[in-house]
Parts: structure tokens; C-alpha cells; sequence
């Protein structure tokens, strides 16, 4: 139990920070303002269920097939290059955004169906396989798909209150930071257990 609590607590700290300026906190605010804020979030839950749910399984695999030294290694090599990523930044296309506008029908399907193609390859799914090669599949699976939900609704409502006036570049800085520190320790901990 305590294993599932551990991989939980940390992926939703990974993943909730990995949100942070993320094209989908841009999508979350975009389907905000055309429809009510509880069925946007319901659709952000079930897609971010679905593509994390297939995430942990790739990363389950992979950690059950490798032994655990390389995994850090690899790991921590994944981590910094999530940190760059986010120091680039994350816009959404004007495709992506004529969607997010136009969509009609359901909102909670319009929402789901956005999330889910947006997420598949986007860096919180491959921090999900990553954390899933060397934690528990359940907890990990919990905690993203709880750090994902948390950052969208957490960037609805600042979104709501500021207008959309929010300090991207200190998010972008602070969260860039923090994927480096965790890449960092796993490439320490893959150095220990490889030697």
C-alpha cells in the first residue's frame, strides 16, 4: 500500500508540473469559455484516463523487460529533455484552437475526444511511461491522471479570476527546473546502481 501511495504522490507532482503551460491547460481554458466548467472537466478526466491507462501499460511492460539501472539512466535522460521542452513552451496550432472553439454536440464527448488525440505523444504521456517503467502501474496511473486533471481545472480557474493574463514564463522556468532536478537524481541513481 505504501508503494501505491509513493507512485501516486509522485506522479501526480511530476505530472501536475508537466501541465503547467501546457497546450492542454491552453485547451481546458479555450472549452471553458463555450461550455460549463464541470462537463469540461469530466471529458479532460475520462481522455486523461484512457491515454494514461495505455501510458503505464507501455511503461509497466518496459520496466518488467529492462533491468533498473539502464531505466534510470534512460529516465533521467527523458526528464531533462522534458525539462527543455517545457523551456521551448507549448502553444496550441490554430487548428487545434478553431477546434476547441467550433466543437458542437456533447461538450463532455467534444472535450474527451480533443484531450485524448492532444495527449497522445504529448510529453505528460511520455513522463507517464517513463514513471510506470519503475513504479507501480495503479499508483501511477492514479496520480497522473489526478496531476493532469488538478493543473487543467488549477489553470480553468486562474484563467477565470486573471483574465488570461498568466505568468507563462515563470511557470515555464519553474517547471522546466523541476524536470531537470528529478532528471538529475534518476541519472545519480542509474550511475549508482550501474557501478
Amino acid at each position: 500500500m505504501d508503494a501505491i501511495l509513493a507512485a501516486t504522490a509522485l506522479s501526480f507532482a511530476v505530472i501536475f508540473v508537466a501541465e503547467l503551460g501546457d497546450k492542454s491547460q491552453l485547451m481546458a481554458l479555450t472549452f471553458a469559455t463555450r461550455f460549463k466548467t464541470v462537463p469540461v472537466l469530466i471529458g479532460i478526466t475520462i481522455a486523461t484516463a484512457l491515454v494514461h491507462a495505455v501510458s503505464v501499460g507501455i511503461g509497466y511492460g518496459l520496466g518488467a523487460a529492462l533491468p533498473t539501472g539502464w531505466i534510470s539512466l534512460v529516465a533521467g535522460l527523458a526528464f531533462l529533455g522534458f525539462g527543455a521542452w517545457t523551456l521551448r513552451g507549448d502553444r496550441l496550432t490554430d487548428e487545434e484552437k478553431n477546434k476547441a472553439e467550433r466543437s458542437n454536440g456533447s461538450a463532455i464527448l467534444a472535450v474527451g475526444g480533443a484531450f485524448f488525440l492532444a495527449e497522445l505523444g504529448d510529453k505528460t504521456m511520455l513522463a507517464t511511461i517513463t514513471l510506470a517503467t519503475q513504479h507501480g502501474w495503479f499508483g501511477t496511473w492514479l496520480g497522473s491522471t489526478l496531476g493532469m486533471v488538478a493543473a487543467d481545472a488549477l489553470a480553468i480557474l486562474v484563467g477565470r479570476m486573471l483574465g488570461r493574463h498568466l505568468p507563462e514564463k515563470a511557470i515555464r522556468y519553474g517547471a522546466a527546473a523541476l524536470f531537470v532536478m528529478f532528471g538529475v537524481w534518476l541519472l545519480v541513481e542509474a550511475v549508482i546502481e550501474l557501478n
